[in-house]
């Protein structure tokens, strides 16, 4: 008994020198900590309009709860879940949202893999410094800008590419206003926006790892595509992994202003996403309720993907996110 309260006087003690050395850090991080509570996790406690009768007049917690009827009746908390999973509409956005992510995720996740690599591979440093900014500026831009680039790039007869296009002989090609075609461009547009952003981080990967690697695989005979096989790709995998894991759990986490900005009447059995039935059926419609059910099934399915991919992760021997 001795020994135990001997070892944990000891340890006591020891935390007490830690906290008299360290105590600025952790005042340093009530800051960050109280922002956090108070803009992130204390608004959270509003979702509980997903299971009422939401009256803007009348608040978040003295509105009553979902009636089975606009004229009252029994409680049904589920009440706006049942209503959007029984809309037809619903299952076309949800289609449409899995469909334009599955496919950035696709296409455009490799992409800066790729071209991290390949700026890796150049000697000169210049010509690479000078590749990265120029295709790291379009993340800087709003999706209302790049919108505007894209009607005056693609518009059939003034568009810079149709012009193109009718020198060579091709008819004008409508590519914002034929459904596959406009899959395509948003697609497009959203991997060239985004790649440089990417290629940062994996660049950064990568100076991480040892040159000594690369020496070691040079002696045992391997060329370049043998050092970029088997000395780099293994070497920025655990950043991979973690990036691929945070892109799952966004599987149904679409932004507004892509899609919104992007899209027109012709094209809406495809444009038309979660995010803006959300604000077109919920929000501009005053059903703050039913889009809060959405929102709220769209975030438990996110997290569940998230938990998924962290889990199988882990599984085949990697860190994961957590």
């Amino acid at each position: 008994m001795k020994t135990v309260l001997t070892e944990r006087a000891r340890c006591q003690g020891e935390g007490l020198k830690y906290f008299k050395r360290t105590w600025m850090l952790y005042l340093m991080l009530l800051l960050p900590t109280a922002f956090f509570l108070a803009f992130r996790y204390v608004p959270m406690t509003n979702i509980i309009i997903a299971f009422k009768d939401y009256n803007i007049f009348r608040g978040v917690w003295s509105s009553p709860w979902a009636q089975s009827s606009p004229t009252g009746g029994e409680t049904n908390v589920f009440k706006w879940f049942i209503q959007a999973f029984t809309n037809k509409d619903f299952y076309i956005v949800l289609r449409n949202t899995i469909m334009l992510n599955v496919l950035d995720l696709v296409l455009g996740f490799p992409m800066p893999i790729i071209i991290a690599i390949l700026l890796n591979e150049v000697p000169s440093k210049m010509y690479k410094k000078f590749t990265q900014t120029v295709i790291y500026l379009p993340h800087f831009l709003s999706w209302i800008i790049i919108s505007g680039i894209a009607v005056q790039l693609f518009a059939p007869s003034s568009g810079i590419v149709n012009i193109a296009l009718g020198k060579i002989g091709i008819p004008p090609i409508d590519f914002l206003m034929e459904k596959k075609l406009w899959v395509g461009t948003y697609v497009g547009l959203g991997i060239w926006k985004e790649m440089g952003w990417g290629t940062i981080i994996y660049l950064a990967a990568i100076t991480g790892i040892n040159p000594e690697i690369y020496e070691a695989a040079e002696v045992d005979g391997a060329g370049r595509w043998g050092k970029i096989w088997h000395v780099t790709l293994p070497g920025i995998r655990a950043t991979i992994v973690i990036l691929l894991i945070m892109n799952l759990g966004r599987i149904l986490g679409i932004e507004f202003d892509r899609p919104y900005t992007l899209a027109n009447t012709t094209v809406m059995d495809v444009a038309d996403v979660i995010s803006t039935f959300v604000y077109r059926v919920g929000i501009r419609s005053n059903q703050f309720s039913y889009s809060a059910a959405i929102g709220l099934f769209q975030s438990v399915v996110c997290v569940f993907f998230l938990i998924a991919a962290n889990t199988i992760a882990r599984k085949s021997g990697e860190r994961g996110v957590w």
